[in-house]
């Protein structure tokens, strides 16, 4: 097994490894925050910021980033506890897929080829991130179309110390699942690297439920996915940096035609994804110039049937990404951005090879540490060459009243441009169509007690959605949809022992029902870990998912469906003074109802073990 050999090799390498180096953990309050390009301290923002550390990274070497990703107040993962393979949405604050923002590194990922345009989450692995920034709200005065409900910036690893380093996992778990990662980063005077390959492959479960009452077998739906990772990084002098990348996904995976019934064993969709770019960054005293450039072109390849007859669905993408800014502090108290962003989309089918083009300007000022005061304003004007223009604003305050008690607010602006498909596509498309644009109101209060050891996050939100683009005889911008909610996030640190929970709630009206599909009014989470030993580390999490309503895949009504639990459970031993780790992951999930009513399976019990290693 892939586990046995990682293990032998970890035991190979026992001797080799040198020192652990120790690492100063920053307080959260301290973490600088890259999504906000302003390179801002938590502390001076009154954005609601959550970081998934490299420390929580390294502790979750048997989940997938769906699966990490769900784990935080707020955000649902449609598809997230079902079969491994089955596509995945991000639901933020209630809002559906398509109004996530995703980034890499600060760069803008977005996939013309798909209806929502959104980034596919199977594809990158956890193993290839060094940590990850949440910023929840309407995030479009920086970041452009798509940031409706939030930005997820995926910070990939980069280039190590001088020297060279190799790390890797090594794992296997349920259902035939195997996985294995391997690295190598480090540098030299002036040039670092980080290059890493990942495939997971896994037989998986039927996607589809087997109809109450039949004797049907049905084939089980796996995957396998390869993705390669590559940064480099060129100090040219002491002010002017050039960082070159490279990525590359590839997924197949097997698909069921619908709830209740099973595909052909050739059903299937291969998904391509290839960008290529850079980032590239000039220092004077007071402030920089970045240059971000990125070519992105994805393809899904879908084989499928209906009433037993194949068919073959094919399309093509590319995304190219210019964006352009600069960054001055006028003083120690006041900082200035200001940027151009120009992104130029295709999409490729058969008949037609249709684009569009999105240009924008865009500028904030930073006013912090002013006495007890902060705030941010900005504003930003978009060009589409199809609909016109449009504009958004935002405006943050935050007081901190005394040094444990901040309160803070946002009221702003967002918009989604209609995607290619909506404008061109085979299927009801719309050369008239608006952006959608949203309404966002939100505050709250952080506290934090006794220099982290406890803090607590309350917040509440508002979003007022317009000209929603909804699918009838075809695409049209009709009607309004209104979200409201709140979230609490409580953590404690004492001893050896951390604990940190959430609690979520939102409700919604679409404009047609004053429900929201797939997403629960409550959820609840709690995660519990301790450092048992300077070698072993031991975590629980439990998820509690209240009741939402879903489709009957038999009447084709909306049903409500009953609440569910997840329990997940996490340990790792560091071996060689810490620089092998052997780890086991175990979740557990099971809500048959669910099964039977929309006819697509859950897996139940699953884990995954095995070793991580990181030597130099």
């Amino acid at each position: 097994m892939l586990t046995v050999a990682g293990l032998g090799l970890a035991q190979l390498m026992i001797g080799q490894v040198a020192n652990a180096q120790t690492q100063d953990s920053l307080q959260l309050k301290d973490v600088v925050i890259s999504a906000t390009k302003n390179d801002q301290k938590q502390s001076q923002t009154g954005k609601v910021v959550t970081i998934i550390s490299r420390e929580v990274l390294e502790r979750s070497n048997g989940k997938s980033l769906p699966d990490l990703l769900s784990e935080q107040a707020g955000i649902v993962i449609s598809g997230g506890n079902s079969n491994q393979g089955k596509d995945k949405s991000i639901f933020t604050r209630g809002a559906l897929g398509g109004y996530t923002l995703v980034l890499i590194d600060g760069i803008v990922q977005n996939d013309p080829a798909s209806i929502s345009g959104t980034f596919d989450l199977r594809l990158f692995s956890i193993d290839q991130i060094d940590h990850i920034e949440i910023l929840k709200g309407g995030q479009s005065t920086i970041y452009g179309s798509d940031a409706v409900a939030g930005v997820i910036n995926i910070i990939t690893k980069k280039g190590g110390p001088k020297g060279n380093t190799i790390y890797g996992v090594a794992s296997a778990g349920s259902f035939e699942t195997y996985k294995g990662t391997i690295g190598l980063n480090g540098g030299v005077e002036g040039f670092s690297y980080n290059i890493n390959y990942t495939h997971l492959k896994t037989d998986g479960i039927s996607e589809a439920t087997v109809p109450p009452g039949s004797a049907a077998i049905f084939d089980k739906d796996g995957f396998k996915t390869d993705g390669l990772n590559a940064n480099f990084g060129i100090k040219l002098d002491k002010n002017f940096s050039v960082n070159p990348f490279l990525r590359y996904f590839y997924g197949d995976y097997k698909i069921d035609q619908d709830g209740f019934t099973d595909g052909l064993p050739s059903n299937n969709s291969i998904l391509k994804q290839f960008s290529a770019g850079f980032n590239s960054e000039y220092k004077f005293n007071t402030g920089k110039i970045t240059l971000n450039y990125s070519h992105e072109s994805n393809s899904n390849d879908v084989n499928s049937s209906y009433a037993g007859s194949p068919s073959n669905f094919l399309n093509f993408g590319k995304l190219n990404v210019v964006d352009l800014f600069y960054n001055q502090k006028l003083g120690n108290k006041l900082d200035l951005l200001i940027g151009i962003d120009d992104r130029k989309m295709k999409l490729i089918t058969d008949t037609k090879n249709p684009t569009t083009n999105i240009f924008a300007a865009y500028g904030s000022v930073f006013l912090h540490d002013l006495s007890v005061f902060n705030l941010e304003v900005g504003g930003r004007y978009n060009k589409h060459d199809q609909y016109g223009e449009n504009y958004t604003y935002s405006i943050t305050p935050s007081i901190n009243i005394i040094k444990e008690v901040k309160l803070f607010g946002t009221v702003s602006t967002a918009f989604k441009i209609p995607t290619l498909n909506m404008l061109f596509g085979q299927y009801g498309a719309n050369l008239d169509l608006k952006p959608e644009k949203s309404q966002n109101y939100e505050a709250g209060v952080n506290l934090n007690l006794a220099d982290d050891a406890f803090t607590l996050r309350i917040a509440g939100f508002k979003r007022d959605l317009t000209n929603a683009i909804v699918y009838t005889t075809g695409y049209i911008n009709e009607g309004n949809q209104k979200y409201k909610g709140f979230e609490v996030e409580p953590a404690a640190k004492f001893s050896v022992f951390n604990i940190n929970g959430y609690y979520a709630f939102v409700e919604g009206n679409t404009g047609k029902t004053d429900f929201l599909i797939r997403r629960p009014k409550h959820t609840f989470g709690i995660n519990a870990g301790a450092q048992a030993t300077g070698n072993l580390y031991a975590s629980v999490n439990f998820r509690y998912f209240g009741k939402r309503f879903d489709t009957n895949f038999t009447t084709y009504l909306s049903e409500e469906m009953p609440s569910y639990n997840l329990f997940n459970a996490y340990i790792e031993y560091a071996l060689a003074k810490k620089r092998v780790k052997v780890f086991f992951d175990a979740k557990n999930i099971l809500n048959k109802k669910y099964t039977e009513i929309i006819g697509y399976n859950t897996p139940g019990f699953n884990f995954n073990t095995g070793v991580s290693f990181n030597i130099r």
